[in-house]
């Protein structure tokens, strides 16, 4: 940390205007290489298959991995981004992104795949992605939603350059060159990180400067007397510890508002069981068109076209959710996005042709815009703000879960049956069904609310009960720096 003149001449950096904007390009950037990478997995996935002699099971462990690590790394981030700041939390992201990718260039074997670009890459691109966002929060309060906004239009490009860029070099240099490429390529993520360099509040005290921890319990050892007579009991000891063990599960996995708030236990559950058949389409598309005749090609630009509506549908859709018409009615619009994404798999059911195929790749894209504009801002409105981090944190990493084994159980059913349609039809099995659970479920908490209200039961916290807007409005005020997020877009 700079002192004395040099820490003169680091002014406090402008918010909202300035080098913000530089920021907001870098993590746009940064959605686009963690976000929109995995997307061009499919394109590789026959490619393995016949490289590694494996099942579509044992393939699709590879981008569950990912996805899982990706999405579920989030409380780890944190740590990272609050012991050392933003800057090296994305830097290292970077560095270990581009060593998974450039290992997996040299595997011999699928299972080794499984830790160099499953947990390796995937455990960089959270850092990057998540300290990315994080650093964002920092840099923009008056128009930190249009930022996230902005930046989160880096996930479509990705969606739409990645597969077209992997197809490309697959057929010009094989998967191993491509994926040393692809090394390269993240390698860029460290470019971004250095962007973001420190912002300073007008007193210099630094907001996301690295600063040491102060671990849970040290402050309570350190209160201790030095003199050895006078040292606390080896079972004090131990008590101090597990409570120290229990305030930081409790800091980065709120069980206690899983257990109280009914609200988000529903919705946690709901998308978690979603996700288990969210991510199908995106691993087993380009695999199936391809088994049902239609050239490569054409195949790997199916995933292309989902990304690239994605980047006008998507702001038109947050936009519309933050009409006054949908206060407090965001999870039925977030349960009818979800609806429709499980129907549209009904299409490739009915036909492979690649005319279909892209209707059914526009359907679907225009439901994924919705459920990506609101996954968080439902959350925000069932949380209170003070809590969102850690709730989002037990959030993040109960759905990776089921990312996780969504996809290789599914493989399995289709090794033992040589059926892709059982692909679709377990996605929308899961859709529907979780689409159905959230959107009843809230409605029925939602009239149990007006009943106790209207017989006038006084409860001694109704925010913990009701399915209520919160105020996601930044303080511009407030001094303290803004709560570590892990975001994840979808």
């Amino acid at each position: 940390m700079p002192q004395g003149g040099a820490a003169a001449r680091e002014a406090a950096e402008p918010q909202d205007q300035g080098w913000a904007w530089m920021v907001l390009l870098a993590a746009m950037l940064l959605q686009g290489l963690t976000l929109g990478f995995p997307s061009c997995i499919g394109v590789f996935f026959t490619d393995l298959q016949h490289e590694f002699q494996a099942s579509n099971s044992e393939t699709s462990w590879f981008p569950s991995i990912m996805v899982a690590v990706l999405h579920g790394g989030g409380p780890l981030c944190s740590i990272l981004v609050k012991r050392f700041g933003c800057r090296f939390a994305v830097m290292l992201g970077g560095l270990l992104s581009a060593v998974g990718m450039v290992s997996s260039s040299f595997c011999k074997s699928i299972s080794q795949l499984y830790l160099t670009a499953g947990l390796i890459t995937g455990l960089g691109s959270c850092f990057s992605f998540q300290a990315g966002v994080t650093a964002l929060g920092y840099y923009f309060v008056r128009w930190r939603t249009l930022a996230n906004a902005m930046a989160s239009t880096g996930v479509s490009l990705g969606f739409t350059l990645w597969p077209l860029l992997s197809q490309y070099l697959l057929d010009e240099m094989g998967w191993r060159n491509t994926f040393l490429i692809f090394g390269g390529i993240l390698l860029n993520s460290c470019v971004c990180g250095a962007i973001m360099r420190p912002v300073q509040l007008a007193s210099g005290s630094p907001l996301q400067s690295p600063k040491r921890a102060e671990e849970p319990g040290r402050s309570a050892e350190g209160a201790q007397p030095s003199n050895g007579a006078s040292s606390p009991h080896p079972k004090l000891q131990q008590q101090t510890r597990r409570s120290a063990c229990f305030q930081m599960l409790q800091k980065y996995l709120a069980f206690d508002i899983f257990c109280q708030n009914k609200g988000y236990q529903i919705y946690t559950i709901g998308v978690t069981w979603m996700m288990m058949g969210f991510a199908l389409p995106h691993v087993y598309l380009v695999p199936y068109a391809i088994q049902n005749g239609v050239e490569v090609h054409r195949a790997a630009l199916l995933t292309s076209i989902i990304g690239f509506i994605n980047i006008f549908i998507r702001p038109f859709t947050g936009l519309l959710s933050g009409h006054r018409v949908f206060t407090g009615r965001r999870i039925y619009l977030f349960s009818l996005a979800v609806l429709l994404c499980g129907l549209s798999n009904f299409i490739c059911v009915i036909s492979a042709e690649f005319s279909m195929l892209i209707i059914y790749c526009i359907i679907l894209s225009i439901a994924m815009s919705g459920i990506g504009a609101l996954t968080f801002q439902v959350l925000m409105d069932v949380v209170e703000m003070d809590r969102f981090s850690s709730a989002l944190g037990l959030f993040t990493i109960l759905e990776s879960i089921t990312l996780l084994i969504g996809p290789p159980l599914t493989g399995l059913l289709v090794d033992i049956t040589s059926d892709f349609h059982y692909v679709f039809y377990n996605s929308s099995f899961f859709l529907i069904s979780a689409a159905l659970f959230m959107g009843l479920s809230f409605s029925a908490l939602e009239k149990k609310n007006e009943l106790k209200e209207a017989s006038k039961v006084p409860l001694d916290n109704p925010s913990r009960y009701q399915y209520n807007e919160m105020s996601t409005e930044p303080q511009p005020e407030s001094r303290s720096p803004p709560a570590v997020v892990y975001i994840t877009s979808i």
